[in-house]
């Protein structure tokens, strides 16, 4: 069998699993062309968790038509159809989920268990019996002891899982595993005997395993007491110092990180392996040479490891140039002998050298400082002039806005008698003392009052027309802009953009030190601005994509190429935080290069701001970031080529009217998480462009959200375990008069 390495937690081998014997017995071969029962193997599958569905869209499914088999294995990309003639199989091809289309042919399939327990009908009947056995002593017991509540629990808990599991529902077998399997393996059971094991930090490892026995011991202790658990689901968890026993049973490598630090373990030989920190070269490509020099007249191995194939490939030209013997390479199995310089493409954060064997790593952030990692955007959404959905959202004194007759107070909802019906009414208060009552049932005709500032509205009077003046103000308004957006695009279709010429080396170099990997869909909305960028025609495209999908980073680059060609550019976004953020990740990226980047907002000092905008008029600012006060009259440009404009719903009419006069003939990205109707519907009716970011970046942690009966003992064991990794929680209810109940009860 293939070799592996497997990296685990102490955590996994105190978990107590079935046998590997069970396990490799419940495999499933099928291969082209041999004779099976398929009825037999319906009942092998279901057998070893998989589910029985109309159609397979998800792994751990299978499904029967006829004389076809659609199963998805677990451990399978794709799902694959296995068509029988008779109990022959005719052919196994792979298909599509969404399509259900087949694919290419397969001469055969495994299909590994869908869960860690093969339930046969043996086992399945002992196990229920001795869970039901257990149940009822303790069920007993919970009654005797007049905890009518904690029985009442285990009553519920113990019938749901016997229903489900009766009517070929496993998810929760593994929760009661002791009970079906009489022996019990570990992960360790899984490894050949010449399994070689490594213990990191085999200090930490002990404190750990001790934590977690101490934690679920009393964990399930309190379940029990309580009607959550059986007495049999206490020993589902090995104890620490059995685990560890076996581990020091077998051939391993104990890694403590202070010498000597094992915990009490005693290992048959010790060795120590002496490392060193490089040091920072401080941005001098002088000190990183004569670092060099001394290594390669030691007869060191050098690695130097880069972000950028441009920038490595320069790198190792400088210095062989310099009389260094230097190369560069990707070369998966490239060796660098004693004395050499290799320069790669890779990342690690910092370097290091192992002086006894002569090899030393070097990171690019040694070289030039180190790459910080950008701070995500928060999303913050802005109340006002939000319709009215329910009474909840409404308090006595609230300004309300009414369809037909402008800006009130609401004061409540009375009863009103009218012609010998009782009704609701929402009562409303206008200027003058008037008042005016409306049918509870007409909440959609009210909506509340946006406000900006602590400033009081001043209310409409009832029966004045002053209402229906500005309603048809607003309508002309409206009318205008439309017109305006119409000739707006009409002229931007008809103009020709500047034409931007194909990459550079630098930007080439700029992209490739981006410290991540690109989506595959941001790669290609890269692809369309540059397209756009290198046309005549003149770019309006919005870029769509959820937070930290990597919108910004598109942003840069099109910035980046636009600086190349001596284009201004201006960055445009809602908020003072927002403008600072995006002002620090810009001067990052490009501080290797010279761009000159200026910001214009409200943490800047007026003398800041007016050398910004000298800079802008006088071309010595490439790019400016700033919020509104980028569309001051006293702000110019020499020579304007690009608009980018963050969150475009975010901005109010008077400032779209800014921005109007800047877009007539230069190009424009948008970039949204949320974009308003009208951006959606110019982009699908073809005025403007779109680009979807719909890949989550690599190694994206995905938010996990649970729903569940309310349960204090499942609330305590969260917030414990979050307190103990050093997190932070946050307890959110919705009545504030309970705040100091709910902390008293936590």
């Amino acid at each position: 069998s293939k070799r592996l390495t497997v990296v685990t937690t102490i955590d996994a081998l105190m978990n107590r699993l079935p046998q590997p014997g069970e396990l490799k017995d419940s495999l499933i071969t099928i291969e082209d062309g041999e004779e099976y029962d398929l009825a037999a193997l319906q009942r092998k599958l279901a057998d070893i968790g998989y589910e029985n569905v109309a159609q397979v869209d998800a792994p751990g499914q299978f499904a029967v038509r006829g004389g076809i088999l659609d199963i998805f294995p677990l451990t399978d990309d794709t799902p694959v159809r296995i068509e029988f003639f008779g109990d022959d199989v005719d052919s196994i091809r792979s298909f599509d989920v969404v399509s259900q289309k087949s694919d290419e042919n397969q001469d055969e399939v495994r299909i590994d268990p869908a869960m860690e327990m093969v339930l046969t009908k043996k086992k399945l009947d002992a196990g229920l019996t001795a869970i039901k056995a257990d149940y009822q002593k303790r069920y007993e017991a919970l009654r005797k002891a007049m905890k009518t509540e904690e029985s009442f629990r285990l009553k519920t808990s113990y019938e749901d899982f016997r229903d489900r599991i009766l009517s070929g529902d496993y998810s929760q077998a593994d929760g009661y595993l002791t009970y079906f399997e009489k022996n019990t393996s570990s992960l360790l059971d899984y490894f050949p005997e010449d399994t070689i094991l490594f213990l990191d930090e085999p200090a930490r490892l002990t404190e750990h395993g001790d934590i977690l026995e101490k934690e679920f011991t009393e964990s399930m202790t309190r379940r029990e007491e309580n009607g959550s658990a059986l007495p049999g689901q206490l020993s589902m968890l090995a104890s620490s110092k059995e685990v560890i026993g076996r581990c020091m049973n077998l051939t391993g490598v104990m890694l403590p990180q202070i010498a000597g630090n094992t915990a009490g373990l005693k290992p048959k030989d010790s060795f120590y392996l002496h490392q060193m920190s490089v040091n920072s070269y401080q941005n001098s490509i002088e000190n990183l040479e004569q670092e060099l020099s001394s290594y390669q007249k030691k007869n060191y191995r050098v690695y130097l490891l880069t972000a950028s194939r441009t920038r490595g490939k320069r790198l190792a030209e400088d210095l062989s140039n310099d009389g260094m013997t230097a190369f560069f390479t990707e070369e998966e199995n490239a060796v660098c002998n004693p004395g050499q310089v290799m320069v790669t493409v890779g990342f690690i954060k910092r370097g290091f050298e192992y002086p006894d064997i002569r090899t030393v790593y070097i990171s690019e952030s040694d070289i030039f400082g180190a790459v910080k990692k950008k701070k995500k955007k928060k999303k913050k959404r802005y109340g006002g002039g939000d319709s009215i959905t329910s009474f909840s959202e409404l308090t006595p004194g609230d300004y309300v806005v009414h369809e037909d007759h402008g800006l009130g107070i609401y004061e409540g909802v009375k009863k009103i008698e009218v012609d010998h019906v009782t009704r609701d009414y929402i009562k409303l208060a206008y200027a003058g003392g008037s008042t005016l009552y409306i049918l509870a049932t007409q909440l959609d005709t009210l909506s509340k009052y946006g406000s900006i500032g602590d400033k009081k509205p001043k209310l409409n009077t009832l029966g004045d027309g002053s209402w229906k003046k500005t309603k048809a103000k607003v309508k002309h308004a409206v009318g205008e802009v439309a017109k305006d957006l119409v000739e707006l695009y009409a002229l931007r279709q008809q103009n020709q953009g500047y034409v931007y010429g194909p990459d550079t080396e630098w930007q080439k170099e700029f992209e490739e030190s981006f410290p991540y990997e690109e989506t595959d869909s941001q790669l290609a909305a890269m692809e369309d601005v540059k397209s756009d960028m290198e046309s005549p025609k003149i770019m309006d495209r919005l870029i769509c994509g959820d937070v930290g999908f990597g919108k910004t980073e598109i942003a840069m680059r099109a910035a980046f190429k636009a600086v190349q060609e001596n284009k201004q550019v201006v960055y445009l976004v809602p908020t003072t935080i927002l403008a600072q953020q995006h002002y620090n990740n810009f001067r990052e990226r490009m501080k290797n290069y010279p761009v000159s980047i200026g910001m214009l907002s409200r943490f800047r000092t007026s003398a800041q701001n007016k050398e910004t905008i000298k800079g802008l008029k006088n071309g010595t600012v490439d790019i400016v970031i700033g919020t509104h006060r980028v569309l001051s009259k006293d702000v110019g440009f020499k020579d304007l080529g690009l608009l980018i404009i963050d969150e475009e719903q975010r901005f109010g009419v008077t400032h779209k009217e800014k921005i109007k006069e800047l877009k007539k003939n230069i190009d424009v990205m948008s970039l949204s998480a949320t974009p308003i109707p009208r951006t959606l519907h110019m982009s699908m009716t073809g005025i403007r462009d779109m680009s979807l970011l719909e890949d989550a970046p690599m190694d994206r942690t995905p938010i996990q959200t649970f729903v569940f009966e309310e349960n204090p003992e499942m609330v305590r064991e969260a917030i414990e375990r979050e307190l103990d990794r050093g997190g932070q929680v946050y307890y959110v209810i919705n009545r504030v008069y309970q705040i100091a109940d709910v902390a008293a009860q936590i």
